[in-house]
């Protein structure tokens, strides 16, 4: 098997290389959440350094409970002997292929990772649609027939997976297609991983939010972490929910943690646990957070669907996924080469996430637009008003003056190739 670097991470690395030969590129590519950590955590941490034992592999006690309570406050009571830590729950998924076994249903589009992950572990990903104008959770009048016809040929299916809301749509799943699907999940005994990440930076706090778990707690696992709601990505911590009675699963679970990553780092699960409790000033961070996430997402909305592009409004997260293909300047790849080399806009192409190729379709991430500095990032964050932070405003005139030249190339006419990026004051 040829494993490739994530599609993510080198769409990172190639515009950082960019940046640094003084091209100004507007980066929309990394699905980081773009803001400082909250001091309290910080200090957590730095009090928590002299930890340095490998701790219990499931995580210690007090971040377990910590977690249970952050999920039974949701209405999902939840016994910490069945919660499980890792370095990222992006490793929890991981694990939780190995543990499960046999061959999972993804939406189609779904985070890079996920398929990748599931062909690492010798698991054949069967890629379902998600509804039109949805994302997030494979359409469920698909799934039925697509697990059927799996199991005639004697594949082994035995789960399927949700991200609520979406990584790369931005759209979160309503109420009644959550049910349809896990009338389907109990009818075929799939079970159910549902990747909850971005649950507490869904746009509207009044927007309702399902969770399988709601209405299929015996067949439905939970993941969660605090690089999104708590832009901490790079501490590497998340917390998986398993269902009770599911004894065997978290034995097996536990087993493959060990030979892993043995325990998450003991300083970062002492941090997470204050997290997880949910003190006001962190809610409060929270809540800035996804508003400014929510104010930005629905701009470079604006300036998508300006040149038009269908690109459903965003939900949720940091991401909007248009559809450019009214163009007609090629597929997914094409389309992010020519925005990136003549117009300075990094994006990630559509068929990263298993989508079809044909298909003009780009993940936008908004988050990297707040600032190039931590001062900036939190000014953007307190602001009343973000769309005035001068270098926001800058950020989005860029893009709609690339999207703008973008149109043109349609229509034939050429543009000079961009000179390289000399920053204004606001970004230094």
């Amino acid at each position: 098997m040829t494993v490739t670097l994530s599609a993510t991470l080198a769409a990172n690395e190639d515009i950082d290389r960019r940046r640094r030969a003084g091209e100004r590129v507007l980066h929309l590519a990394f699905g980081e959440a773009g803001l400082p950590v909250h001091p309290a955590l910080r200090d957590r941490l730095a009090g928590a350094a002299e930890r340095n034992g490998y701790g219990p592999v499931a995580g210690a006690s007090e971040l377990r409970t910590a977690a249970a309570g952050y999920w039974t406050r949701r209405g999902l009571p939840t016994d910490p002997e069945l919660v499980v830590c890792g370095p990222g729950s992006k490793s929890l998924l991981y694990g939780l292929l190995l543990a499960i076994g046999g061959d999972i249903v993804l939406p189609m589009p779904s985070w890079v990772s996920y398929a990748a992950q599931a062909e690492l572990v010798g698991s054949r990903p069967i890629l379902v649609p998600a509804p039109p104008g949805g994302g997030g959770v494979p359409d469920p009048d698909l799934v039925a027939g697509a697990v059927r016809r799996a199991r005639a040929q004697g594949r082994r299916v035995n789960s399927l997976l949700v991200t609520l809301p979406d990584n790369p749509t931005g759209r979160l799943a309503g109420p009644e297609t959550i049910a349809r699907l896990v009338e389907i999940a109990r009818e075929l005994d799939l079970m159910i991983i549902s990747d909850e990440i971005y649950r507490d930076v869904v746009h509207d706090p009044a927007q309702p939010f399902t969770s399988p778990a709601d209405l299929a707690p015996e067949r439905t696992i939970i993941t969660t972490g605090l690089s999104k709601s708590l832009a901490l990505g790079g501490w590497r911590i998340g917390v998986a929910r398993l269902p009770a009675g599911s004894h065997a699963l978290h034995r097996s679970l536990l087993a493959v943690a060990s030979e892993i990553w043995s325990a998450p780092a003991a300083p970062v699960q002492e941090a997470a646990a204050y997290a997880f409790d949910e003190p006001q000033e962190l809610l409060a961070r929270i809540d800035l957070a996804r508003r400014l996430h929510g104010t930005v997402a629905r701009a470079v909305h604006e300036r998508f669907t300006a040149i038009g592009a269908d690109v459903p409004a965003p939900q949720g997260g940091f991401y909007l996924y248009p559809d450019l293909s009214h163009l007609g300047l090629g597929g997914s790849a094409e389309i992010t080469k020519i925005l990136l080399e003549e117009h300075g806009i990094g994006v990630l192409p559509g068929h990263a996430f298993g989508d079809d190729p044909a298909a003009a379709r780009v993940r936008v991430a908004v988050s990297l637009l707040y600032g190039d500095t931590a001062e900036e990032r939190l000014t953007a964050l307190n602001s009343p008003n973000p769309l005035q932070v001068p270098w926001i405003a800058d950020n989005l005139d860029f893009l709609s003056r690339g999207l703008n030249e973008l149109t043109s190339v349609r229509h034939g006419t050429v543009r000079e190739r961009r000179p390289a990026y000399v920053p204004t004051p606001c970004h230094s």
